[in-house]
């Protein structure tokens, strides 16, 4: 596997409890999920969902984005942070990328807005904070929503403070190559009573918080996060400062022992955005090496991915929009650069030291 979640025995203990229990959903671990994730971000409120995905269509629905709406967005990311804005019928709008960050590119966002634009959706691509001033600023200038998209930036910090925090509708994902795991599952915090009160409702098939239990008031869905799931969430985020750092070092070694290789560009940080490690990728100065590259590495049992393809050239959006290549080329560049090797918590020095011994030798012998 790329990148295994890292399970102990206290993950099992607490899973085994609810079991035990027989309150598989609807139940208290939830709730003290919710309430340890928002205290570990610093946000206000916190609200469990069944994924990334629907934390993500969650946020988009709850700002009240619709038909016809425009949410300006990244195309260089997984797939679903431009799905969740097709849920509700609006459209994605695509910026090109910044090639440093890999984010999108702030200044490239005001041209893009128009009299239908009514959020900014942003994602920390890889775990790193997007230019977050200019783009709030942007948004406030135009009276735009932001949704932030930090499915892989659990734990990053823009300016100090962590990616969360900042007050508007922020969504995470625990799929189990995460920095940490529910097996799937998702978060979004807000500091917002209102936006949390109806999050809770929308999350829950529409009931208010406390309502009767047939009572719906909105159009809501069956978006929960079931007791198991939760009870390893919460075990999960009291070892995640260990895990994170554990991921530091994993990729500190990698830096090391790849920095020195001519045809390898190591994705860059500034001390304005600490990245959190989601996963560990490389740029190739020459893409057309990867493939190749990939399969001498899985011949030596190394797994490795091209990491990611762009949105806008996944064949239902060149379908639905009629996009094509050349439309955003910055991102296409990168991505044809792009690529993952293995990483995740429990990796050793000697694993990472022969993965790049092999990547190293194989990328010699490519032509």
């Amino acid at each position: 596997m790329l990148g295994p979640p890292y399970l102990t025995r206290d993950d099992e203990k607490e899973v085994i409890k609810v079991i035990r229990s027989g309150q598989l959903s609807l139940g208290p671990m939830t709730e003290k999920f919710e309430n340890n994730f928002a205290d570990w971000i610093g946000s206000t409120h916190a609200v469990a969902t069944s994924s990334g995905t629907s934390a993500l269509h969650l946020c988009v629905r709850a700002l009240g984005i619709e038909e016809n709406d425009e949410v300006i967005t990244s195309p260089f990311s997984f797939v679903s942070s431009a799905n969740c804005i097709l849920y509700e019928k609006a459209k994605p709008v695509f910026v090109d990328i910044d090639p440093v960050s890999l984010n999108i590119d702030a200044d490239k966002i005001e041209q893009a807005i128009t009299s239908k634009t009514k959020a900014i959706l942003i994602v920390h691509i890889f775990g790193l904070p997007a230019d977050l001033d200019k783009i709030y600023a942007i948004a406030k200038k135009n009276n735009l929503s932001i949704i932030e998209d930090a499915a892989e930036a659990l734990g990053a910090t823009y300016k100090g403070k962590k990616i969360g925090i900042q007050g508007n509708l922020t969504a995470f994902a625990f799929y189990a190559n995460k920095q940490m795991t529910t097996g799937e599952g998702g978060m979004i915090t807000t500091n917002s009573v209102k936006q949390y009160q109806l999050l809770k409702s929308l999350v829950n098939q529409g009931r208010k918080i406390n309502s009767e239990w047939l009572h719906h008031q909105y159009l809501g869905y069956n978006y929960r996060l079931d007791e198991l799931s939760a009870a390893l969430g919460v075990s999960q985020l009291n070892k995640l400062d260990l895990f994170l750092k554990n991921r530091q070092r994993v990729a500190r070694w990698y830096n090391q022992l790849l920095k020195n290789n001519p045809e390898v560009a190591l994705l860059e940080n500034d001390n304005d955005k600490i990245r959190s490690w989601f996963v560990y990728v490389i740029k190739l100065k020459n893409p057309s090496k990867r493939d190749k590259l990939m399969t001498g590495l899985r011949k030596c049992k190394i797994p490795s991915r091209a990491y990611l393809p762009p949105i806008h050239l996944q064949p239902f959006y060149k379908e639905m929009f009629s996009f094509k290549k050349g439309d955003f080329p910055v991102c296409e560049k990168i991505a044809s650069q792009t690529l993952a090797l293995p990483f995740y918590t429990g990796m050793i020095k000697n694993q990472v030291e022969l993965v790049c011994n092999t990547f190293n030798q194989v990328l010699k012998s490519v032509k």
